[in-house]
């Protein structure tokens, strides 16, 4: 048997060491993020759903000239000027107007006297006739006679009236209490009949016609709340007076009535669009802040924990009240990641600390 040289003996003894070394574990992940953990709470929320709509006013008075072919001399409001029931407005030149009204109150007093004339012949006639000088025929004249001039005083009465009315609507005034909401009045004008001088919004009283789906209508009952919100952000309480009885063919919409406060038409204006939520009741619901939320490519998440890891689930939402969002498909006792979602992924190992850790302190 052949030896081996010392050379080969100790490099052989060197390749195969003394003992085999046991494996090192491997090491542990390391966590990805530190989190706090947060709980869905049930809360009792309002339901409600919004629309759009324009404002419009409620009712619209327009005022024109109740006399024709007389100048405009005087405008005495503007487009926005608040006014009361009786208010002048405008006036016509009453120069005319005055100048027949004269003319016919003479005419009167012309047929006036005729009829003491006419009555006095016709008391005279009668008492001749008694003493029998005079013939039935002549007393039937001057009968005829009396009765017509008394017929041609009370027709001049009837003209005397008819200018006196005409006469007083020199002054154009206001129909109701209201605001200005149009006006085409300007000095100078000849009016004629029919005529638009002024468009005034009834007792200054707006209201909301929300375009609302066939489908919500039969949500909506008169006298629910409503709340609007002005283009500047400012919002208004209404409440709904009626349902329109048809809907829209082609845009399977109707027009619901929302009554504003007087106080709207500071904030609000006739024709402006405006968006409102309709209050619907309330109904409990499985809540969790805002921050706790992904939403990635249209869709929603929550990063749930199991273990040290976190599940990514998906979820549906619904109402939000302030920062919290109504959440849909997870259990009410599960445990999620209160904030910084943004930076997790499905599966990632995070460390778990309570609220009072995460506080910095002071």
């Amino acid at each position: 048997m052949r030896r081996l040289s010392p050379v080969l003996a100790a490099f052989a003894l060197a390749a195969c060491g003394d003992s085999p070394k046991e494996a090192s574990p491997p090491a542990a992940a390391k966590p990805a993020l530190t989190v706090t953990t947060v709980v869905p709470q049930q809360v009792d929320w309002p339901q409600a759903f919004e629309a759009g709509g324009n404002v419009a006013a409620w009712q619209e008075a327009v005022i024109g000239p109740e006399i024709s072919n007389y100048r405009i001399t005087e405008v005495r409001v503007n487009v926005g000027d608040v006014v009361r029931r009786g208010q002048p407005l405008a006036a016509i030149a009453p120069e005319t107007v005055d100048s027949e009204y004269a003319e016919i109150r003479a005419s009167v007093a012309e047929a006036q006297a005729v009829v003491a004339e006419t009555r006095a012949n016709h008391e005279r006639a009668r008492q001749l006739r008694d003493k029998g000088f005079y013939s039935p025929q002549q007393l039937t004249q001057t009968q005829a006679a009396a009765d017509t001039a008394q017929a041609r005083l009370e027709a001049a009465n009837a003209r005397l009236q008819t200018a006196a009315l005409k006469k007083s609507r020199t002054s154009i005034v206001a129909s109701d209490d209201g605001i200005v909401s149009a006006r085409s009045a300007t000095v100078g004008m000849i009016v004629q009949p029919g005529q638009e001088l002024f468009r005034i919004i009834r007792g200054a009283r707006l209201e909301w016609r929300a375009e609302v789906g066939a489908a919500a209508l039969g949500r909506i009952k008169p006298g629910q709340a409503v709340r609007l919100t002005a283009p500047g952000g400012d919002q208004v309480d209404g409440t709904v007076r009626a349902l329109a009885p048809t809907v829209d063919p082609k845009t399977a919409t109707a027009l619901v009535y929302v009554d504003l406060p007087a106080t709207a038409a500071g904030k609000l204006s006739a024709g402006m669009f405006a968006r409102g939520e309709f209050r619907l009741g309330s109904k409990p619901a499985l809540t969790l802040p805002q921050s706790a939320l992904l939403l990635r490519e249209g869709f929603a998440y929550v990063f749930k924990l199991d273990g040290s890891k976190v599940v990514q689930v998906k979820v549906a939402t619904d109402r939000r009240n302030d920062n919290r969002i109504e959440v849909i498909g997870l259990d009410a006792a599960a445990k999620v990641v209160a904030s910084g979602v943004g930076f997790l992924a499905d599966g990632d190992t995070v460390r778990i600390v309570d609220n009072a850790e995460a506080k910095p302190k002071q």
